[in-house]
């Protein structure tokens, strides 16, 4: 939604925000979801670039068609775990660095928390 858009709905007193303000999810439930969607997407395009269909990424899981495609969708009946199976099946390769926050105005963290940083390697 574009900033003026907004303005109007809000000097209206409508409230905006997303699907997980609706939700009310705490940070770490928010982050999580931001975790597995964005390696769900990426398993698509690993996938993809791969020219793996859904049924042969299956086939080498070891599992169905119907599955992946609920995989490449983060559905909540399926687990981180699997998730990050299926982009090292279709050749990802996952990078995890723990790196220290300093406090500051972009971040909410006590100083001195780490923080990790999920690194998704897949092709240009």
């Amino acid at each position: 939604m574009d900033a003026a858009k907004r303005k109007a709905l809000e000097s209206a007193g409508w409230q905006t925000g997303d699907a997980a303000d609706l939700l009310g999810l705490t940070t770490e439930e928010r982050q999580l979801l931001d975790t597995r969607v964005e390696i769900a997407l990426a398993v698509r395009r690993q996938r993809e670039a791969r020219q793996l269909s859904q049924k042969q990424l299956g086939t080498i899981l070891k599992t169905s068609q119907p599955r992946i495609a609920r995989i490449e969708q983060a559905a909540s009946d399926v687990s981180l775990d699997q998730i990050v199976r299926a982009f090292t099946a279709a050749g990802g390769r996952i990078v995890v660095k723990a790196v220290k926050q300093r406090l500051g105005k972009q971040t909410k963290a006590p100083q001195g928390t780490e923080a990790l940083v999920l690194e998704l390697s897949e092709p240009e």
